[in-house]
């Protein structure tokens, strides 16, 4: 498999593609989530340790915190390059263009509290190969 390669194993590519998969940062194979649904997945819980590797995900009280800065900063942007495109590419009314932004939010909010939880983590935890 492409993720199991020590050179590509290190490089942020693979953590960030690692990420985006809901995996654990440290060794890539262990699920940080429980439930594999994206779209209308409001289940928040996490896993205590990784499956694989048994890396801790939880670091002390309120350490994911600044995952929701990580949350508001990608939504931001994703709703300003959606309803952008959709007004500009499109010739879409803005009103439609808002409510377009905010179907999209509301499917993928589960998906991207995750994703934001996993970029968060793997800002903390460094890779099993560079340890």
């Amino acid at each position: 498999m492409l993720f199991e390669t020590s050179i590509i194993n290190t490089t942020m590519l693979w953590r960030i593609l690692t990420a985006m998969r809901l995996r654990c940062p440290r060794c890539g194979r262990g699920e940080l989530f429980p439930r594999k649904r994206i779209l209308l997945d409001f289940d928040f819980r996490m896993h205590p340790r990784c499956p694989s590797c048994n890396e801790s995900f939880y670091r002390e009280p309120g350490f994911y915190y600044g995952a929701m800065f990580i949350s508001y900063i990608a939504s931001s942007f994703f709703s300003l390059a959606l309803a952008g495109a959709c007004i500009v590419f499109l010739k879409m009314p803005w009103e439609w263009a808002v409510f377009l932004v905010g179907v999209c939010l509301f499917l993928g909010y589960g998906y991207l509290f995750k994703l934001s939880r996993s970029l968060w983590l793997l800002l903390f935890v460094k890779p099993a190969k560079t340890r």
